[in-house]
């Protein structure tokens, strides 16, 4: 296959081969996309099907993963499709042998897909709580384990994961994700110092509110309405100008939501050899967001 990228670039990778979960739409759709334009070979999992009832916004479905492939493709790279569930490790575990049985190996995993639902704690339930730490924490990790031993058989590689600046801070209404997300820079931390001796990078990107079906419902807008001290009003058009409002205001750069294809640029660089001694560490994109805490 002959490529239009090239090999000499600092952030190419032309013969790799990249595995990105939560790849049907939104930060995962648009890194997938990236990483073949980079000359990656991507392999696209995710679980295209509703994960919980408690969220508030629509599940990806299979047409939004062949959309996402179709994305890949236009840069003529490889593209393989598995729809699994993060949450279940044999699948993941059987999905890491497809990948690598496919194309010899696996050289970088974006461990990405995750969810959202607010719940302040004093209402919340067993699910409330475990379906963020089974899906965004246990996923992730099950992701790390099914595939570091082929990154180890590869003789190094990336592993990137993605947290949340609610990962970095308190969210009223939040614990479950904001405790999900905190746990995974811990699992990223803890896991660069294990698999370095591998020649493994371990890293996480950190968004701020991106534009996607996560942050664009009621539930969102209410929160943030109310962590700004104000009463939501339930009608969804007019909680969504008065979140945009305020959450524009506390950003330095204006704006009130990032695209997935800001983020992207952010998982090829990590991808790349470029940052072969980048390891352990949080890279943010979050329209100035980051000033104001300390990671």
């Amino acid at each position: 296959m002959t490529r239009n990228v090239d090999s000499t670039h600092p952030f190419g990778l032309a013969g790799r081969v990249a595995v990105v979960t939560g790849a049907a739409r939104g930060i995962g759709r648009a890194a997938a996309v990236a990483l073949a334009a980079a000359g990656a070979d991507v392999v696209g999992i995710d679980i295209v099907a509703e994960v919980s009832p408690r969220m508030d916004y629509p599940p990806a479905v299979p047409a939004d993963l062949v959309e996402t492939g179709r994305a890949v493709r236009e840069h003529d790279s490889g593209w393989l499709a598995i729809e699994a569930d993060i949450r279940d490790m044999k699948a993941m575990r059987t999905a890491a042998k497809t990948a690598a049985d496919r194309w010899g190996g696996v050289d970088i995993v974006f461990a990405n897909a995750g969810i959202q639902a607010f719940k302040p704690l004093l209402e919340m339930d067993d699910d409330d709580w475990h379906e963020h730490i089974d899906t965004n924490l246990n996923g992730t990790a099950n992701t790390l384990r099914a595939f570091a031993p082929y990154l180890v058989e590869r003789g190094g590689g990336r592993l990137i994961v993605t947290s949340s600046t609610q990962g970095q801070h308190g969210t009223l209404w939040g614990a479950s994700y904001a405790a999900s997300k905190w746990g995974i820079l811990g699992l990223m931390k803890s896991a660069a110092l294990e698999l370095g001796q591998y020649g493994i990078t371990v890293n996480a990107i950190v968004p701020g509110l991106i534009d996607t079906a996560l942050t664009r419902h009621e539930d969102r807008y209410a929160q943030a309405i109310a962590d700004g001290g104000n009463t939501p009003t339930g009608d969804e058009a007019k909680d969504e100008k008065t979140a945009a409002a305020a959450l524009a205001g506390k950003l330095p750069l204006r704006v009130p939501w990032i695209e997935p294809a800001d983020v992207a640029p952010a998982v090829v660089y990590l991808a790349s050899d470029a940052a072969r001694m980048v390891s352990g560490a949080t890279l943010s994109v979050t329209g100035g967001d980051s000033a104001r805490f300390t990671p």
